[in-house]
C-alpha cells in the first residue's frame, strides 16, 4: 500500500510542480492578461488534438477501440444522480437562491481535460488515454447543456438550453482528434512518419502547458480569497466523496477493465471545471464564486488524488 501511495504520490508531484512554475511566473507577472487565452487555445486546439492522433494511432487497436463506447452510461448514469443529490444537499444546507444553479453545476461536472487528462496520464500512462475521453464526452456534455442552464438561472433568472452550442463545445478539437485517430485505426490508415512527428512534438506541449494554465489561473484567482464556507464544503463534498464513491457503486460490479474503473473513479473525483467561471460572468451569475471554487478544488486535489488513487488501487486490481 505505502508503494502504490508513493506512486501515486509521485505522479501528482510531478503535476504540482508543473503547476507552481504557472504560479510563480504568473506572480512574477510573466504573462500578460491575454496569456491564459492563448495557453488554453494552444492545448484545446493544437496540442491536444496531435495527442489524440499521435498516440491513439500508435497505442491502440480497432478491437480494444470498439468495445469502449457502451460503457459511456456510467458517467452519464453517475451525472444524473448526482444532479439530483445537488438538489437535496443544496437545500440541506440552504444554499442561497442565487448561487443554486452554480452550485448544482459544479456538484456534477469535472475538470477532464486540464486536469484530467495529465494527472491519468501521470498515474496511469497512455492506456488511460481512451477512457478519459469516453468520460470527457459525458461530462462536456453534460456541462455545455444542464450545467450551463443552470448557471443562466443564477445569472438572469430566465434560462434555455443551446443544442447548437452544445454540439459545438461537444465536438471540440480534442475529441475531433480522438474521433480522426479511430478512424485512422479502424480504416488501418497509417500516416506519413513526419506527420505522426509532428503530431508527438505539438503533442507533447499538453501536460506541461495545461498544467502551466492551471497554475496562472489559481494565481489569478488568488488563494488568498480561499474560504470553507457553507457553499464550499457542499462542493467539496461533491466532488471529492461523493461523486468517486458513487462512481465507484457503479463499476465495481461492472465486467469493464480495472484500468476503465480506476479512470472514471479518479476522473469523477477531478475539480470543478475551469469553465465555470468564464460562463458566470458571460450570464452575469457570481463568476467569484465560481473561481474560488475552482482554486479550492484545484488546490486540495492534490492532496486527494494519491489519497483515492491508494484506495482505487487497493480495491481494483
Amino acid at each position: 500500500m505505502l508503494a502504490v501511495f508513493l506512486a501515486a504520490l509521485s505522479g501528482v508531484s510531478v503535476i504540482l510542480i508543473m503547476v507552481l512554475v504557472g504560479f510563480i511566473a504568473n506572480e512574477h507577472q510573466w504573462f500578460s492578461p491575454v496569456s491564459p487565452k492563448i495557453i488554453s487555445r494552444l492545448v484545446t486546439q493544437v496540442a491536444l488534438p496531435a495527442y489524440m492522433i499521435s498516440t491513439i494511432t500508435k497505442q491502440f487497436s480497432a478491437n480494444e477501440l470498439h468495445v469502449l463506447l457502451p460503457d459511456l452510461r456510467y458517467p452519464v448514469i453517475s451525472m444524473v444522480i448526482l444532479f439530483a443529490l445537488s438538489l437535496a444537499i443544496a437545500r440541506a444546507l440552504a444554499i442561497r437562491q442565487s448561487h443554486l444553479g452554480l452550485f448544482s453545476s459544479m456538484f456534477f461536472n469535472s475538470n477532464t481535460v486540464f486536469i484530467g487528462l495529465p494527472i491519468n496520464l501521470a498515474l496511469f500512462g497512455t492506456p488511460s488515454i481512451p477512457y478519459v475521453l469516453v468520460y470527457y464526452m459525458a461530462n462536456t456534455t453534460f456541462f455545455w447543456t444542464l450545467g450551463v442552464w443552470l448557471i443562466q438561472k443564477d445569472g438572469t433568472g430566465m434560462a434555455k438550453i443551446n443544442f447548437k452550442q452544445a454540439l459545438g463545445k461537444l465536438f471540440s478539437p480534442p475529441l475531433l482528434g480522438f474521433i480522426v485517430a479511430v478512424i485512422l485505426v479502424v480504416l488501418h490508415i497509417h500516416l506519413p512518419k513526419f506527420i505522426v512527428q509532428t503530431c508527438g512534438y505539438l503533442g507533447g506541449l499538453t501536460i506541461p502547458l495545461s498544467m502551466i494554465f492551471i497554475g496562472i489561473a489559481i494565481s489569478n484567482a488568488g488563494l488568498s480569497r480561499i474560504r470553507f464556507t457553507r457553499d464550499a464544503w457542499g462542493i467539496l463534498l461533491g466532488r471529492f466523496l461523493i461523486a468517486p464513491a458513487l462512481m465507484a457503486l457503479l463499476v465495481l460490479p461492472s465486467s469493464m477493465p480495472a484500468l476503465m474503473k480506476q479512470v472514471f473513479i479518479i476522473q469523477a473525483a477531478m475539480p470543478v471545471m475551469t469553465n465555470a467561471p468564464v460562463v458566470s460572468k458571460l450570464y452575469h451569475a457570481d463568476s467569484e464564486y465560481a473561481a474560488v471554487m475552482v482554486t479550492e478544488t484545484t488546490v486540495l486535489s492534490i492532496i486527494v488524488i494519491p489519497i483515492l488513487m491508494v484506495l482505487v488501487k487497493t480495491v481494483i486490481r
